[in-house]
């Protein structure tokens, strides 16, 4: 029998209290969008689309679409500016579409955002670069690897296209402690041991091991390096490939504490990167934003929310600290 015949009057009563929610929000949207006498009600926005999951926001869009015959995207357009707009449109779109629409913007047009390039790049895994490839592809039409190709240049691009390839191993129940010893010396001998640096080694290594089999070997570099493998990275590379070895490397060993020391460090100063944070905080919201909380907390002696609180003011700021979820 189907499992609907079993079904609990209470679900019922969810189920519908579900759709009059998606309809509700719809009419606040179509009703608050509106322009009335040169104001936008933002406060209902930000309320409806940051309290809900992607998939409801979706909902919402085909919903307002049907209703008042005009797209929603345009819609939040026209109604809203700023950081506040690109946090809004940022919400509208899937992890992946985001991360897509994020690394098409960071080589548009003249000059690279090479930051966001190697903070998306460098910080995601074989599951989520595949994901962001295929939609990248669905939403351009263009290979994305070509793209960056195009774009970058040197050791710095064959490590970008060897972390595309995603060919890293997957994480396996056996230590093999003769590989971890191997890739450890290997790693020493292609950087501190010589004089210049063997990358297409260290580029092949960090590219295709395991997460956990990498942090064993980092550990075992110890016992052959005079400086752990983040102070080789420095003494060894420089520039963009600097900061790429050293994202993998900090990703590798904690990627929430990595993401949780990109917010402090974009919330430094008086202002905020307004930018950084709206990437990390659209992208991470629905994957690991709870972590991330907590290494903040953990790492910076003070929660994430307050932080957002003394550095971002506005609409833009209420958006964010809905998004953060909470004080710690």
């Amino acid at each position: 029998m189907c499992p609907e015949h079993h079904r609990n009057p209470e679900d019922h009563k969810r189920s519908f209290k579900q759709l009059w929610l998606k309809v509700y929000t719809s009419f606040k949207l179509l009703q608050n969008l509106c322009i009335r006498e040169g104001s936008v009600d933002e406060q209902t926005i930000i309320d409806i689309l940051t309290r809900r999951s992607y998939e409801q926001r979706r909902q919402i869009a085909f919903e307002y679409e049907r209703l008042a015959k005009k797209d929603l995207v345009t819609a939040l357009k026209a109604a809203l500016s700023g950081s506040l707009e690109a946090l809004m449109l940022g919400l509208m779109k899937s992890t992946a579409q985001y991360d897509a629409s994020e690394l098409k913007a960071s080589i548009k047009g003249l000059g690279t955002d090479e930051e966001a390039l190697i903070e998306i790049v460098c910080s995601r895994n074989n599951e989520e670069l595949v994901e962001i490839k295929r939609v990248y592809k669905e939403m351009f039409k263009k290979e994305l690897e070509k793209d960056i190709a195009g774009d970058t240049s040197g050791d710095f691009a064959k490590l970008l296209l060897a972390l595309f390839q995603t060919k890293r191993d997957e994480p396996s129940n056996v230590v093999d402690y003769e590989k971890i010893d191997e890739d450890a010396r290997c790693l020493y001998e292609a950087g501190v041991k010589r004089k210049g640096t063997d990358v297409g080694t260290w580029i092949s290594i960090m590219a295709k091991r395991s997460v956990p089999h990498l942090q064993k070997v980092f550990e075992r570099y110890k016992s052959y390096s005079p400086y752990d493998m983040k102070e080789s990275i420095r003494k060894e590379v420089k520039g963009d490939l600097e900061k790429s070895f050293l994202t993998l490397v900090e990703c590798f060993e904690n990627r929430q504490l990595y993401f949780a020391n990109r917010l402090s460090e974009a919330m430094k100063s008086k202002g905020a990167k307004e930018k950084v944070v709206t990437r990390i905080i659209v992208s991470r919201c629905e994957v690991d934003l709870m972590k991330i909380r907590t290494e903040f907390k953990r790492q910076h002696k003070r929660s994430l929310y307050q932080t957002i609180a003394e550095h971002t003011k506005g609409d833009y700021q209420k958006a964010l600290l809905s998004l953060c979820g909470g004080d710690d």
